[in-house]
């Protein structure tokens, strides 16, 4: 049995794991209530955080906080950090899939019959002639200067592609 295993963790590691506890203080306190409701928090964390989300004043809201992470340390946090992650992790995937929409979207007006070949090729399961009617109509609105409903759609339908 080694010496050092009943020992409490050193001065280092309790300050990192305080700093944890107010990391996440801070990030539920920027959440939505419809979330805070959702983690089933106890009551008088959910009322800390309801107050921090209320105040403005810089020192008032780190008091506030450095309370929250306090009423942290009774509860299993652990729970709440999956949800935080599992929505962040989501978040980052939309704006992926949105950010990779953008991009078939230009390359469909800019490329044409190429980029039409190359994304029926990624997504086979595509209705070809929408996509042509929609590259088309887009074309037609940037060359007339007309507003960009059909590239607004030409968007929608190549994001809706990409995520089945």
């Amino acid at each position: 049995m080694d010496e050092f295993d009943d020992e409490k963790p050193s001065k280092s590691q309790r300050k990192r794991d305080a700093h944890a506890l107010f990391d996440l203080g801070s990030e539920l306190v920027a959440q939505k209530s419809a979330l805070l409701k959702q983690l089933e928090l106890p009551e008088k964390l959910q009322e800390a955080i309801e107050l921090a989300q209320r105040t403005h004043q810089h020192g008032a809201r780190k008091r506030q906080l450095q309370f929250i992470a306090k009423l942290l340390r009774g509860v299993d946090v652990s729970p709440i950090q999956e949800v935080l992650t599992s929505r962040q992790e989501s978040s980052q995937m939309d704006k992926r899939l949105f950010h990779q929409a953008e991009q078939w979207r230009e390359r469909l007006l800019r490329e044409g019959d190429a980029a039409l070949e190359a994304f029926l090729t990624a997504f086979p399961a595509t209705d070809i002639s929408l996509l042509q009617q929609l590259v088309h109509a887009s074309l037609r609105e940037q060359t007339s200067g007309q507003a960009p409903s059909s590239a607004r759609k030409l968007f929608r339908f190549v994001r809706e592609q990409l995520g089945n």
